[in-house]
């Protein structure tokens, strides 16, 4: 059939499903790290949208917000931490971010170094 899945994508699925069969301790470990960095951006005085996804977009808002998100994020950049501005008209006008993808890569050190990064982002820019 001329239509069918390659075999080399079934065997890729196929690892896909038994990898997330076995990540329980690895979704425990993202969650910890989203609540971690969460807890301690709330704590400096950043603005988060709520929830609880590990993609956390760290707010901006105002006029001059979506300058000063490219500024902190460059920064960081700077000093090792990738994280990426958005700003209009990739979000609303006046609703600028730096959108946080966390990891069950990372360690408490990693997210507590992020949001030092944060925060000397924050003093250097303004």
């Amino acid at each position: 059939f001329s239509n069918s899945v390659a075999p080399s994508v079934v065997a890729g699925s196929l690892q896909a499903l038994e990898l997330v069969a076995g990540s329980g301790e690895a979704r425990q470990r993202l969650a910890a790290n989203t609540v971690l960095f969460r807890e301690l951006m709330e704590d400096a005085g950043f603005e988060l949208l709520p929830g609880s996804h590990p993609i956390v977009p760290v707010m901006f808002p105002g006029e001059d917000g979506a300058r000063l998100a490219t500024r902190i994020a460059d920064h960081m950049l700077s000093n090792g931490v990738y994280v990426i501005a958005f700003s209009f008209p990739v979000v609303p006008r006046g609703r600028a971010r730096i959108r946080v993808q966390l990891s069950a890569a990372h360690s408490s050190a990693d997210v507590e170094a992020c949001v030092a990064a944060f925060v000397s982002a924050r003093q250097a820019c303004g």
